[in-house]
């Protein structure tokens, strides 16, 4: 047989067994759009489709509950997908009917707002791909997968994580509250006795649960005393009805004097000398440093810098992470304008065509990689971990986790660099060092 023969066989059984995959559906699922996205949910999450409007409003709820809704007979929350995602939603007229898909998770069940209802598609699940972070505009731990189908590119939810009663992940738990309140009856009015003292514990906690809602901040013992400070300035400061936070620019708002100094961009000669004077001295010649949840480098270069000039002889090496895709990319190659570059690190950098960017022995000192601190983390044991509001930035139960990592990475007589509004509250820690700096030293 020829060559030519061969290659057309070949071609043809190539072919015939991509058909085959095609040809084998067993996977269903409801697809949807969401700001101009398509998504999917697998069809035996779904237990039907409706239109509905004029949901019952629930006060105190999580802004992406919309109300309840009788069901023939069964109240269920109502969910708006694209206010949970943080995307654009057409505000409708109290009347307008919305496009719901009815879920049921375990013995469970609730609608979720849509922008439109397609149809539901048969696919192969030999051709869904794993998740990836560069699609969609959601966390990708609650993406199932991507298929491709007729020339569209289907986004595969993962409801079963993103909404399970006993799941820990994000989503759920800010939704628990929210749906808790949504399924019980109204409460009774309190009695005037012990009133005023009940009204500002429940708006605490609902102030708490929008926090994590809108920005994943989550109030713990790491920040606790920073929020108590911060409630009872935003409290004396709107009126009794207009506490809790019902939109992210609210959240955002509330958040501004948490974070720390020189946030987003390079440290101030001042705060860099603040910080490596709260370290313990280190006498190896070597020093390694993990800055996990590093965004675009500023913090990373501002410390390396720091290390440089206190410790010229000593080799520096940094692991930094973060999961913002983008922001992990473009560090290792930021490039600064001259009124954003403070005196002391020019010495360092070197100008180019578009700027300055940092000499080469700066950056070969830093690792920039993509990587979720929730997973394993493969530094060796470190000298100094760098995160700065970072911590606050989990759930509690996942704080508490990377808090145990840092005990286990950090060598003894090492130092992590908390946010200035940041506490640790693991046994074994020192704190050293004046505000804004937080420093805290593992005893030896």
């Amino acid at each position: 047989m020829s060559v030519q023969a061969a290659d057309k066989s070949d071609a043809g059984v190539r072919h015939d067994e991509k058909k085959e995959r095609a040809d084998k559906i067993d996977f269903k699922m409801v697809t949807f759009s969401l700001a101009g996205k398509e998504y999917g949910i697998d069809i035996m999450n779904v237990k039907e489709i409706a239109s509905a409007g004029r949901f019952t409003y629930v006060p105190n709820a999580a802004p992406f509950v919309r109300g309840v809704y009788n069901l023939r007979g069964d109240i269920i929350s109502i969910i708006d997908l694209r206010i949970m995602f943080h995307l654009p939603a057409e505000r409708k007229d109290d009347d307008a009917l919305e496009s719901l898909l009815i879920l049921r998770i375990e013995d469970h069940a609730f609608g979720v707002i849509v922008d439109n209802i397609d149809k539901v598609v048969g696919v192969s699940r030999a051709g869904i791909q794993p998740p990836h972070p560069i699609f969609g505009d959601i966390n990708v731990k609650y993406i199932k997968g991507i298929i491709e189908n007729q020339g569209k590119l289907y986004i595969i939810l993962n409801v079963e994580k993103l909404f399970a009663p006993k799941s820990e992940e994000a989503p759920a738990e800010a939704l628990a509250p929210a749906a808790r309140m949504a399924a019980a009856p109204a409460p009774a009015r309190p009695r005037e006795q012990g009133a005023a003292s009940a009204s500002a514990d429940v708006n605490a906690d609902f102030v708490k649960e929008t926090l994590f809602a809108f920005k994943r901040f989550g109030v713990s013992s790491v920040n606790e005393e920073w929020f108590k400070v911060r409630y009872g300035q935003w409290s004396s400061s709107r009126k009794a009805t207009d506490i809790q936070l019902k939109e992210q620019p609210e959240a955002d708002q509330f958040l501004e004097t948490f974070y720390s100094p020189c946030t987003g961009e390079l440290w101030s000669e001042a705060y860099a000398d603040a910080v490596v004077a709260a370290m313990p001295r280190f006498e190896s010649k070597s020093i390694n440093v993990w800055n996990p949840g590093c965004g675009k480098g500023y913090e990373t270069y501002s410390l390396a810098v720091a290390l440089r000039r206190s410790y010229p002889e000593a080799r520096i090496k940094i692991w930094a992470n973060d999961s913002d895709l983008l922001a992990i990319s473009m560090a290792p190659n930021m490039v600064f304008t001259p009124e954003n570059v403070p005196e002391v690190y020019r010495g360092m950098m070197v100008k180019g065509r578009n700027g300055f960017t940092f000499e080469q022995s700066i950056r070969d000192s830093i690792f920039f990689e993509f990587h979720d601190v929730m997973n394993s983390n493969p530094v060796p044991p470190v000298d100094i971990i760098l995160c700065r509001d970072t911590v606050s930035f989990l759930s509690a139960a996942d704080q508490n986790k990377l808090l145990s990592d840092f005990c286990e990475k950090a060598k003894h007589g090492g130092a992590v660099v908390l946010g200035s509004n940041e506490r640790m509250p693991m046994d074994g820690w020192n704190r050293s060092g004046e505000s804004p700096v937080s420093v805290y030293v593992k005893e030896a």
